[in-house]
Formats: structure tokens, C-alpha cells, sequence
């Protein structure tokens, strides 16, 4: 296990909603989290369980409703500007302009992150071999399939070689080529010292490439640990096995 600085942390963090129908609605309740530089951290747990809302906090898209997390040593509400400098980050819901070309898209938010010039060229160049872009680096994105898009996003997020990568089901839309290729890029940042920290729904994937793994449900975190830690926590086998013993050993001591 990593003994790196904590590239992330999370204290308390709350984030409550409106609801029109349901009233206050509280998607993340008092969660805790850390991930190291040179770890690998999953979220498992279904839809609605706050893994989204959270990464997205942690990305300085969503203010905490309370609590306080910092990503790479500066703080998410006071110093966004610094955390996005040093996080690359990937959302279900990441949209790509459709007039441009894949490789407009990657040289235009390479310059939003300051790189101009040869380092420019040099960035892109690297993304585009790394998730293998060049069959339809000049298509347009309106004309890309959805796995086409999903590699450019994660091309996008990656572009100026972050050292926090936070990433939203990063295999989704992917054939089993391009998902391989995916995991092998994430286990190239842990061997760099980069901090990893994925959401999914893809257990084999959590199960290769997770340091240790963060069950969410409702809202919390109910257990943290390596595998092993968890299996013997439960005495389950499965990851799936694990989260439902997990959620019942909570809903058994609030029952």
C-alpha cells in the first residue's frame, strides 16, 4: 500500500439538493475519504448511492453543502483554480463541441491549461498514441461513435499529465480493446505516483486495478480497504457479496 502524501481528502463532506416532489434531498451524508499519490481508490456501489456527486465536489463542479475536501493540497472551495491545474477529470456527462475536430478538441483545451508551442504539439501527440486517436483525429466529434468520443474525453482529461486523476466510469461506451487499453493507462499513473481515484459498475475492473476500494451507499462510506481487508471483513468472496453484506450489516444495526 502507498505511504505517499494524501492526494486527496475528504472530511465530512455533505451535499443536499431541492427536490420539487421530494423535498431536501441529501445525495452525500458526512462522507470521509483519502487516496494516495501512487494509489488506486475505486467507489462501488449502485446508481444513487452519491459516487457521481462526490466526484463531482471533488472536481469543484458541485460546492459541498458542508465539509471540506482538498485535492493535491489546496482546498476545492477556496483554491478551485489550483485543483483544476492538477486534476484531470472525467464525467458520464462530459460533452465534446461537435464542429470540432478530435484534435481541435485536444489542442484547444491544451491551451486552456497553458501549453503552447512544440510542449503543445508534444501533449497531443502523446494522448493521441496513448488512446489510439489517430484513425479519427481530424473527424469532426458530432461524427464519432460513442466509444470514439469517450476516448477523446479521456484523451481531454489527461492532456496536461496531471497528478490527481478523478474519473467517473471511465470504461463506459468502450469496446474490450479500448477498455483494456484504458486500464493499462491507469495502472501507468500508479507506477508514475499518481493518485486514482474511479467510480464503476464493472467489478473485474475494481478487482485489477483497485489499491483499496471505498463501498458507498446512500449517501456514506461504509467500509474502506484493500480487498482482502473487505473479504475478511464480510467473509464474502465476491465484490458484489462484499457490498450486500456490507449494506446489511448497517441497515441490521439502524433496524
Amino acid at each position: 500500500m502507498s505511504t505517499a502524501p494524501d492526494a486527496i481528502q475528504a472530511e465530512g463532506l455533505i451535499k443536499t439538493f431541492h427536490d420539487p416532489e421530494r423535498g431536501e434531498v441529501n445525495a452525500v451524508q458526512g462522507l470521509d475519504l483519502i487516496c494516495r499519490g501512487g494509489e488506486i481508490m475505486g467507489l462501488l456501489g449502485p446508481n444513487g448511492a452519491g459516487k457521481t456527486t462526490t466526484l463531482r465536489m471533488l472536481a469543484t463542479i458541485l460546492a459541498p453543502t458542508a465539509g471540506r475536501a482538498r485535492v493535491a493540497g489546496f482546498d476545492v472551495v477556496e483554491e478551485p483554480l489550483e485543483v483544476r491545474r492538477r486534476l484531470g477529470f472525467l464525467s458520464g456527462t462530459t460533452g465534446l463541441y461537435p464542429r470540432l475536430t478530435a484534435r481541435e478538441t485536444l489542442e484547444y483545451f491544451g491551451r486552456l491549461h497553458g501549453l503552447e508551442g512544440p510542449e503543445l504539439e508534444r501533449q497531443v501527440e502523446r494522448v493521441v498514441d496513448a488512446f489510439d486517436l489517430h484513425a479519427f483525429a481530424s473527424g469532426r466529434c458530432e461524427a464519432l461513435s460513442t466509444g470514439q468520443k469517450q476516448r477523446v474525453s479521456i484523451a481531454r482529461a489527461t492532456l496536461h499529465d496531471p497528478e490527481v486523476l478523478i474519473l467517473d466510469e471511465p470504461t463506459t461506451g468502450l469496446d474490450i480493446l479500448a477498455a483494456s487499453d484504458m486500464i493499462r493507462f491507469i495502472e501507468q499513473r500508479r507506477e508514475e505516483g499518481r493518485a486514482v481515484l474511479f467510480s464503476t459498475h464493472v467489478l473485474s475492473e475494481a478487482e485489477r486495478l483497485c489499491d483499496r476500494i471505498a463501498i458507498v451507499h446512500a449517501g456514506r462510506v461504509l467500509a474502506v480497504g484493500t480487498q482482502e481487508e473487505l473479504r475478511a471483513r464480510t467473509g464474502a468472496t465476491w465484490l458484489e457479496d462484499v457490498y450486500r453484506a456490507l449494506v446489511a450489516e448497517v441497515e441490521g444495526q439502524t433496524a
